[in-house]
């Protein structure tokens, strides 16, 4: 079951940034039970404001749901759906960010592409990401993560 976005009540809900796997979750009818948990937390998301992306999400996602996936989706409504997600804010993968996330890769012994997520979250403001790509519960540099699908 979707954990919803912890809150403080002197700011309101928190700000989670998410991860390609929860948007390709939430299009991908051959795994019912995940599409109905990130379909959720997207919902949540939607309803208070409080979501985040990166560049590098938006990408992933179009490349998967565009590949030989149990998605195959065409590329129209891939893009549509990129672009839906685009009026979350979005952090864009610069030099800046691709050092600090090579700096954190080093340090905390994760992907380079996982540390790149951290990293992104961490410049968007996210109290949390949701994944299922990192150890859930686990904080890194000040970022919770929760794995929706646990």
């Amino acid at each position: 079951m979707a954990r919803q976005a912890a809150s403080d009540p002197g700011r309101g809900a928190a700000t989670t940034f998410v991860d390609t796997n929860v948007l390709v979750y939430a299009h991908d009818a051959s795994e019912p039970a995940k599409q109905l948990v990130a379909r959720g937390a997207l919902r949540g998301l939607w309803a208070t404001g409080s979501g985040r992306l990166s560049t590098q999400v938006l990408q992933e996602f179009y490349v998967v749901a565009t590949g030989k996936s149990s998605l195959a989706m065409h590329p129209a409504d891939a893009r549509e759906i990129v672009r839906i997600c685009s009026a979350w804010p979005v952090v864009t993968v610069d030099p800046v960010l691709i050092l600090t996330a090579s700096e954190l890769h080093e340090r905390a012994s994760i992907s380079f592409w996982d540390a790149l997520i951290v990293a992104a979250a961490q410049r968007a403001g996210a109290d949390e990401i949701l994944t299922e790509d990192l150890s859930d519960g686990g904080i890194i540099d000040g970022v919770r993560i929760v794995n929706p699908f646990r």
